[in-house]
């Protein structure tokens, strides 16, 4: 048995197991089906891959649990061509998943070494996402507004410069839209933002969930 046939059927257990717990968005799980996630992992873990589980990528960061990626990824439902900003790069695998779902991903990531190793690595696989070393709390004006932002980081509130880079609505188009964590560590809970004018957003909170710290600065 080949390695990619090997890790192509563990990818679509992968699949069944998300379909399993709720994710319904076929689309969705098309792309964790096609997105080679043991490329995006550390060597160590390369058998630990496509469990549904969260794995350490170094620099006290992790690259998130495949149902997690699979849910702000369903809930934010990004449509082919659709401009998605993603604060929080870390190892690359959640701009993977939406670059395969037709998305113009752009990505902020404020640590030095995962930047340094994951933009060449999208790159190496084929995905057109920009990327962009920088501090997430500030997004990334120079390409808004965005249809749709999601966030890889818990913070407290939902930092007001990322609201702004959120799409108008226009006429019967609805404005933008984003997924973010937010409360303190051990308390978050998966919001959806959607702003329906100038300094008008609506949220919903959906569930609870646990992410790294949302931090402005950038680390060398």
């Amino acid at each position: 048995m080949t390695e990619d046939w090997k890790f192509e059927r563990r990818r679509n257990r992968l699949v069944d197991d998300l379909r399993e717990k709720g994710i319904t968005d076929e689309r969705v799980l098309a792309a964790v089906g096609r997105v080679p996630r043991h490329r995006f992992v550390e060597q160590a873990f390369l058998g630990r891959a496509y469990n549904d589980e969260a794995l350490p990528i170094g620099l006290k960061q992790t690259i998130s649990q495949p149902y997690t990626v699979a849910y702000q990824t369903q809930t934010l439902a990004p449509k082919r061509d659709e401009r998605i900003l993603e604060i929080g790069t870390g190892s690359g695998y959640q701009a993977a998943v939406l670059c395969e779902m037709g998305a113009k991903v752009y990505t902020v990531e404020r640590m030095r070494g995962l930047f340094d190793k994951t933009a060449p690595l999208l790159r190496q696989l084929r995905y057109k996402a920009s990327t962009r070393f920088g501090d997430g709390m500030q997004g990334w004006e120079a390409h808004a507004p965005y249809d749709g932002i999601i966030v890889t980081a818990g913070g407290i509130e939902i930092p007001d410069t990322l609201l702004q880079q959120l799409k108008m609505p226009e006429g019967t188009t609805p404005g933008g839209r984003m997924i973010i964590p937010v409360g303190p560590r051990h308390e978050q809970i998966m919001t959806y933002v959607m702003r329906l004018a100038e300094n008008q957003f609506d949220s919903v909170e959906m569930e609870a969930c646990r992410f790294v710290p949302l931090l402005s600065r950038t680390q060398s």
